[in-house]
């Protein structure tokens, strides 16, 4: 039996398979490779529409103007709130010291309480004083005596001098006539003595007598008393040295003062006479009105500010001294022109502001500040009323250059906004 052919018809089939498989293989391989290229180039295509566009873009927008915010300058209110902090102070404030030695019998009046002038507040006991005052009233009529006694010898001296003066020349002599006279001279001296003697004990006698009344301690005006530092049986001296312990300190809040420190950039604005509202932190619900009485009429060269003293009625004793209350002035802005703080420039020559013409060009006008309100600052020149000016500009814009508006509430959020 002959093998042969069936095998090679089965080879011949595989080949004419594996020929198709690569035609198609190759078609598949060109297909691939023409869509690889289109896609390239097409990728191409767009990245080189993309470049052309941005450069295009770019171009337009390095030859723009740049762009800024703008705000109109406005005229500054005529009358404008300054809130500062001030302390209260008691209208009068005394510390109260023993005027006699001794040791406190009693006292009247202790811390929180009302007091009216001349009421005792305490009672100090003076043996030591008593007994002064007893010798010098006995000394004051010892001298008393010897002045009737120095009456009595001048008295005697004098008439017995009138006789021998008055005898016939040759019954008495010269030199005892003049003997005379000299006992009548002395008798005339120690008499003077002695009532200058009486003089000296009635001094002491009232000056113990003075002394007398100090020892009750009364209130030198109407007031609160604050401290006290006195018990019965303390021994007390008098005088007010460092190492003497005072009595009682008090005060009187009515009206009460206010210290405010003002600084120096509103201290022109503060008129004596004008009108002040009050709040105290713990008293939230309640103002009080007073007035400004005076100032100190010159800058404290630590603080840059002026003291102001502010008077306010305190019948109702609700404000006391020590605490910290705001003050509320009302300042005048005449003449003024307000703009947002973020419009400002600071430069080596000073503050300056960029001004946009009608052309849209940037100008800087050097300016001065009259007021800064934190979020606003006051300006006394340089700008007017209507212009405009630019906030938070760059510092690449130079004088001269056009800009680009734009109106923007940045820089300052209650800013009047210029419209274009």
């Amino acid at each position: 039996m002959n093998t042969t052919q069936p095998d090679s018809q089965n080879s011949s089939v595989d080949h004419k398979i594996l020929l198709a498989t690569g035609r198609k293989l190759k078609k598949y391989a060109v297909i691939t490779a023409a869509l690889l290229a289109l896609g390239f180039f097409g990728v191409h295509h767009m990245k080189s529409v993309h470049e052309a566009d941005l450069a295009s873009t770019t171009s337009k927008e390095a030859s723009r103007p740049p762009i800024v915010d703008v705000v109109m300058v406005q005229n500054a209110p005529s009358s404008l709130p300054l809130t500062l902090p001030g302390e209260t102070s008691a209208w009068y404030e005394s510390i109260i010291y023993a005027r006699v030695n001794g040791y406190v019998a009693n006292w009247n009046a202790d811390i929180g309480d009302h007091v009216r002038k001349g009421q005792v507040l305490a009672s100090i006991e003076t043996p030591d004083l008593d007994a002064e005052l007893v010798a010098a009233q006995a000394k004051q009529k010892a001298a008393q005596a010897q002045v009737v006694a120095r009456q009595a010898e001048a008295a005697f001296a004098k008439t017995t001098y009138q006789r021998w003066k008055g005898a016939p020349r040759g019954v008495v002599s010269d030199q005892e006539r003049e003997a005379k006279k000299a006992d009548y001279d002395s008798a005339v001296a120690r008499l003077n003595d002695a009532q200058a003697q009486v003089d000296l004990a009635l001094a002491d006698v009232e000056r113990f007598t003075v002394l007398k009344q100090f020892k009750q301690v009364k209130a030198p005006y109407d007031g609160i008393i604050t401290e006290r530092h006195i018990d019965i049986g303390n021994l007390v001296t008098a005088g007010s040295t460092a190492s003497t312990t005072p009595l009682y300190r008090m005060e009187q809040d009515n009206p009460i003062r206010v210290f405010v420190d003002v600084p120096q950039s509103a201290a022109n604005d503060i008129k004596i006479g004008a009108q002040v509202q009050t709040r105290a932190g713990n008293i939230p619900d309640r103002a009080f009105y007073g007035k400004v009485t005076r100032t100190a009429n010159a800058i404290n060269p630590q603080t840059r500010t002026l003291q102001v003293e502010v008077d306010i009625p305190n019948a109702g004793h609700v404000l006391v001294p020590g605490m910290y209350v705001n003050v509320d002035f009302q300042v005048s802005t005449e003449g003024l022109v307000q703009v947002p703080a973020a419009a400002l420039m600071f430069r080596s020559d000073g503050p300056r502001i960029a001004v946009i013409d009608k052309n849209n060009r940037i100008t800087f006008h050097k300016i001065t500040i009259a007021r800064d309100n934190g979020n606003t600052v006051e300006l006394g020149s340089g700008v007017s009323s209507g212009d405009r000016v630019a906030v938070n500009i760059s510092s690449q814009i130079a004088e001269g250059d056009m800009v680009e508006v734009h109106e923007s509430r940045e820089g300052n959020a209650n800013a009047p906004i210029s419209k274009l």
